[in-house]
């Protein structure tokens, strides 16, 4: 876990869903007041429950909002998903979404952004170790229109401090898909198992987006991952030998059409942490797979 220096006063969290909410909950309990914007209605509705200072039903791309936000915040947190519908549902989410905020943010006097971004805009394959220099010229296309969402702080000059924390495979309480995979699998695993898993905690996003909207990092961008990368085929058959199932047959001729757009396979590559870990006084309390999965076993 890192040691914060000052967790700001107030934080407004956008696209609060999965990783949102366990911020917000962390922060509640650190005294901090919280607000957050969310188009879902039930999530909303959870939210309030949770004791948010206020909450915001609305489309993230619109400016409707822009005048529905009571309150003055220190940091801004931009954890948006893809609305769905394919590319388009990217763009409206993560391109226009992050816009709309930036338009928004220039009347206020923000402290610090964070953006969670993805792994996903790497294109490195065969076993490469991959930073933050890493060339993403050749990033699929929904991991371009990241880089493009990314690329707008470049252009908001009155944003002294701004993080992108390009998230690796998230897991963790209620988000376990290996596990109910190998569950539910029938002993059989569609795709192949010989690819790198990058993964990263939930309770480690957290810790990290805590650590840069704390003040003193640098501002830019840090891969959030664990220390320990592993293929899915070692990650699997652990976990169905902690389940007391039989060892996982992949089969490489089913595959999804998702990964047929991609050639039929994942990449495999190896994310690095290393700037995450020395820039932010950060370390992921869960460092691979095994402990992750252990609490949720």
């Amino acid at each position: 876990m890192a040691h914060f220096q000052q967790l700001p006063v107030s934080v407004i969290i956008f696209g609060c869903g999965y990783v949102g909410t366990a911020l917000a909950r962390h922060l509640i309990q650190q005294g901090v007041r919280v607000g957050a914007l969310t188009r879902n209605a039930e999530q909303a509705a959870g939210l309030r429950a949770l004791g948010l200072e206020e909450v915001i039903e609305a489309e993230l791309d619109s400016a409707e909002w822009h005048g529905q936000v009571r309150g003055r915040y220190q940091a801004v947190v931009n954890c948006v998903s893809s609305a769905g519908g394919g590319l388009a549902g990217y763009r409206k989410s993560y391109l226009a979404g992050q816009q709309s905020i930036l338009d928004w943010a220039r009347s206020q006097s923000i402290g610090s952004y964070v953006y969670t971004s993805s792994t996903s805009v790497y294109p490195q394959d065969g076993g490469a170790t991959v930073d933050e220099s890493a060339d993403t010229r050749a990033a699929p296309p929904t991991g371009q229109v990241l880089l493009e969402s990314e690329a707008l702080f470049a252009e908001a000059a009155f944003l002294p401090n701004w993080y992108v924390l390009r998230l690796a495979g998230i897991y963790g309480p209620g988000r376990h898909y290996l596990l109910d995979q190998i569950r539910d699998g029938a002993g059989e695993i569609p795709g192949r198992g010989d690819y790198a898993l990058n993964m990263i905690h939930l309770e480690d996003i957290v810790a990290a987006i805590c650590a840069v909207i704390s003040g003193g990092a640098p501002a830019g961008i840090y891969n959030i991952a664990d220390d320990g990368p592993a293929t899915k085929a070692e990650v699997l058959t652990y976990l169905a030998k902690a389940l007391g199932l039989s060892s996982p047959v992949f089969n490489p001729e089913n595959v999804s059409e998702r990964l047929k757009r991609r050639g039929g396979r994942m990449p495999h590559r190896l994310i690095s942490n290393k700037k995450a870990r020395e820039a932010l006084d950060w370390r992921p309390k869960f460092p691979s797979f095994r402990e992750g999965y252990a609490e949720l076993l």
